[in-house]
This record gives C-alpha cells, structure tokens and sequence, in this order.
C-alpha cells in the first residue's frame, strides 16, 4: 500500500450514519467521529446536542489519494445527504446536523465546489443546493462509544440510518444502495 496520506472531513447529519459508506471504501485508512466548525475547545457529545458550541457533528476520513480520489469522496458524500436541507438532515434536527464539506486546501475546495455546481446543474434536485464548503478548523474526536457504532450497535444503527435509505433510493436507485 501506497505511504500517502491525506484527509476529507465531511458534516451530514448524525456521524453515525456518516462512517460506514466511507469506511468500507477501498483506500480509506480511517474514519473518525467527531465535532469542527465551533468556537470552544474540545467539545463533549453533551455540550455539542445542547448547541452552545457552534460544532457540527462531522467524519474525519483518512485516505489513500492512490487508491480513492478526493473526487471520488466527495462523490459518495452526495449520497448520503439530502444537499438541500441547511439545518439538519433526516430526522437529525439542528445546526449540528448541517451539512458541510470542510475542505483542508484549495485543490479539495475546487473540487468540491465543481462537484457541487455539477449536482446543482444535473437536476436531480428541485430544491437549491445549500451544503455549505467551508475551511477545516480544529476536529475534535468524538467519544469512544460514537467511534464505529455502526458495528457497535446495528440495531441501533439500523434505526438511526432508516430515513437516509429510502432517500438514497430515491434520489440515487441503485447508486445510492451501494454507499
């Protein structure tokens, strides 16, 4: 396996929901949960559910760019989240919920901004596309009980991913079953 490493941080509702269509993705190293985009230090799950932190809740995906492009994440991204909901997604309520794409140099914040006009101009949506592409700032990793609860929990999980499955089909059909 190649040595390179880089990373995409990605908001879009629960991180929950967020970590498995990533994780299991030839070329990711890691996908970790947690909280970016706020203004106190090293937020706790608590205080972030409270919105007094100005977090979202986000994935850190560590990636092989030799096997998985930055493009291509970006990709699987918009798969996974309804583009056209600013304040949450799903049953996920709230500005902790906001979708973002937290791009770390401007190679990642032109492709994601391409990649977003393209969604905007295919017509999949009716609705505008409001995903914000903001700068990373600090991320701070979630609590370990947070870290791969897909696999934790599935039952749980099952119940917290229901909404995006129907959505997924509908939006992406077949595409969208696969991530």
């Amino acid at each position: 396996m190649s040595e390179k490493k880089e990373t995409a941080i990605f908001a879009g509702g629960c991180f929950w929901c967020m970590v498995k269509p990533f994780d299991q993705q030839p070329g990711i190293l890691k996908v970790v949960s947690g909280y970016t985009g706020g203004h106190v230090p090293n937020p706790t799950y608590e205080e972030v559910c409270a919105h007094t932190t100005g977090h979202t809740e986000a994935v850190k995906i560590t990636f092989d760019p030799t096997l998985i492009s930055y493009a291509q994440l970006v990709e699987i991204y918009w798969q996974q989240t309804d583009p056209t909901d600013a304040m949450g997604q799903f049953q996920d309520r709230g500005d902790s919920y906001r979708p973002v794409i937290f791009t770390n140099s401007d190679e990642q914040k032109k492709i994601a901004e391409a990649s977003k006009q393209a969604l905007a101009a295919s017509g999949r949506f009716t609705a505008p596309i409001v995903t914000q592409i903001e700068d990373a700032q600090p991320f701070y990793e979630a609590e370990d009980y947070h870290q791969e609860f897909y696999k934790k929990n599935p039952a749980r999980f099952a119940l917290e991913e229901g909404g995006r499955e129907h959505f997924k089909q509908k939006y992406w059909g077949e595409k969208g079953k696969n991530n």
